[in-house]
């Protein structure tokens, strides 16, 4: 798919990949060697410690770690909305700290995602949440996380990302 199709000049590519340090996550790193990559983890330990194994891999892909979120941090109690950890505390900021510490570069936790139904919703019907209800807690810290990273100096206009379009020389 990125070898057949004329992207043009992008300022950001975001491709959501399995977790883990598959099959897809390997080729992908070879296709595009100098990519950033955002470690997406919950906070479970078995799920961070997959997060991380998948963060070690771009040390050898030579690839960049932009940082980490953690997905489905808390779940707002639908009697009081106090947060419940359902899936635990911590997996995002082992992983940040672990990579940090074993690649010897800073791998900011950029975010904690809480659970919110509407986000899996919003992705179905193509209506996401931070356009719908801009306010909700999960909206809030998607759009931090998007400015994070927004502010880094980047971008791939101008860069080769080393693939051309089938047919295209």
């Amino acid at each position: 798919f990125l070898a057949d199709v004329f992207w043009g000049d992008l300022d950001v590519l975001l491709l959501d990949l399995p977790p883990g340090t598959g099959d897809v996550a390997i080729s992908t790193a070879q296709l595009l060697p100098q990519a950033e990559l955002v470690v997406v983890t919950t906070p479970q330990t078995a799920a961070a410690e997959v997060a991380i194994r998948a963060g070690m891999l771009a040390q050898q892909t030579k690839q960049r770690l932009a940082g980490v979120v953690e997905n489905m941090s808390s779940f707002p109690c639908p009697h009081c909305g106090e947060p419940m950890d359902l899936f635990g505390t911590g997996g995002g900021q082992m992983v940040s700290e672990t990579l940090t510490r074993e690649l010897g570069t800073d791998v900011p936790l950029l975010g904690r995602v809480p659970f919110d139904v509407r986000l899996r919703e919003g992705g179905d019907n193509g209506t996401p949440l931070v356009a719908s209800d801009p306010d909700a807690p999960a909206s809030t810290v998607l759009t931090e996380v998007a400015t994070r990273l927004g502010k880094r100096a980047r971008g791939l206009a101008g860069m080769s990302l080393g693939i051309t379009p089938a047919g295209r020389l």
